[in-house]
């Protein structure tokens, strides 16, 4: 359950030290002072001065001290908050300034004739000569350009009309990185007689920008976004993510960190995909013509899924696919949080923290990875050596493997 930022009150931390206990970074790294002395102990001082505390920036933003508080203190975004404070007087990195904007640079890409093979080029040579490292990016995890994005593809896609709709918020990874995701979100609807609407008009949901520290502008796509949901919400038309962290930041982050009208009733029209699935199979909904896959998978729950506490759509979704066989891997984050595993100062506290799920997966003896969010599927795929993919993706295929 998300708090209105007015509600947050540091004073109702105990000193249990539960989300000492829970924090992956902490547990990774001794520079992190950890989450009960960055978030509720120095909130209480920073109410009456200016305290700066270095390490700080060794939080992830991964959520997990959030769900192990008992007390209900959003942790994670006390620390967000102090650190859009410190850089009120301070200025971000080159490397910040770049990870907080991502979708500017995806933006100019999909603009460009053939955009994204030159920044993948790019890329690629900044690598070579040691480029991104000298910026702070690391450059051991990869990250490349679609050729084309979702929004240029699903423009391109004819869809059969139905007198249910949702709209689909892509956000900038489905757009510019992996948009087969949305193009599978969009033949899972239609296969369950929904059309589906994409706002070219939504904006990055502010997830990166609340990271590195830019409050305000992420608090300026927050309006953008709510304005826009609320066009559509108001008539009773669902909004659905297929990220994660899109998803928490849209649902439950704004509410934390913002005052804007409309935000706890968009919240109420809000899903993930799977989780609108289930749903609709709980109202006898869902569409379970399903072809058999005979496959073997193994499933991550994002941090910035299970923080949301809806369950684990996904596994129950996938576990109704005749011949697919999929296990809950339950081996805590995979250390990638957004943009903090690309941070080269951070690349090897993120993998130390992914170790556990790295290792789950190749003793698995799986060839394939189902997750969520995409910067943990990007993780998995790196720290494993096994594919990934959303559970969309397996969706989609069931349901052709039926025609």
């Amino acid at each position: 359950m998300s708090k209105h930022h007015n509600d947050i009150n540091p004073d109702s931390c105990t000193a249990c030290t539960s989300c000492i206990s829970h924090c992956p970074v902490t547990a990774a790294t001794r520079k992190f002072r950890g989450p009960k002395m960055m978030g509720p102990a120095l909130e209480r001082m920073r109410l009456s001065q200016d305290d700066v505390e270095p390490s700080l920036e060794y939080c992830s933003n991964c959520k997990n001290c959030d769900m192990a508080c008992p007390s209900g203190v959003p942790i994670s975004t006390l620390n967000m908050k102090a650190r859009a404070q410190y850089f009120k007087t301070r200025k971000q990195s080159m490397r910040d300034e770049m990870l907080g904007h991502g979708e500017k640079m995806g933006k100019l890409i999909s603009a460009l004739p053939a955009g994204a093979f030159f920044a993948n080029l790019g890329m690629q040579v900044g690598k070579a000569f040691g480029i991104m490292n000298a910026i702070g990016i690391s450059d051991k995890l990869p990250l490349t350009y679609a050729g084309t994005s979702f929004i240029k593809q699903f423009k391109e896609l004819k869809q059969t009309s139905y007198p249910d709709k949702v709209v689909f918020y892509p956000g900038c990874f489905i757009n510019y990185q992996d948009p087969q995701v949305g193009m599978d979100f969009v033949a899972v609807m239609q296969a369950n007689k929904y059309e589906v609407i994409v706002e070219e008009d939504f904006v990055c949901c502010g997830s990166p920008l609340l990271v590195t520290g830019y409050l305000e502008e992420c608090e300026q796509n927050a309006k953008k976004n709510t304005a826009i949901m609320k066009k559509w919400t108001d008539k009773g038309i669902p909004v659905i993510t297929c990220c994660t962290s899109c998803g928490l930041m849209l649902k439950q982050e704004y509410q934390e960190l913002f005052e804007i009208d409309g935000l706890a009733e968009n919240a109420k029209m809000l899903y993930d995909a799977t989780e609108f699935l289930v749903n609709l199979d709980e109202k006898g909904r869902l569409n379970k013509e399903f072809g058999a896959i005979e496959h073997r998978y193994m499933y991550h729950a994002p941090c910035h899924l299970r923080v949301q506490g809806y369950g684990l759509p996904a596994l129950d979704l996938l576990e109704m696919i005749p011949g697919l066989t999929i296990e809950n891997a339950d081996a805590g984050c995979c250390g990638i949080s957004g943009n903090y595993g690309f941070k080269a100062d951070k690349y090897d506290i993120a993998m130390t923290v992914g170790a556990k799920l790295f290792e789950t997966i190749k003793e698995s003896g799986v060839d394939t990875a189902v997750c969520d969010c995409g910067t943990c599927r990007l993780q998995i795929t790196h720290g494993a050596g096994v594919k990934a993919v959303h559970p969309m993706s397996l969706l989609r295929q069931a349901y052709e493997a039926k025609k």
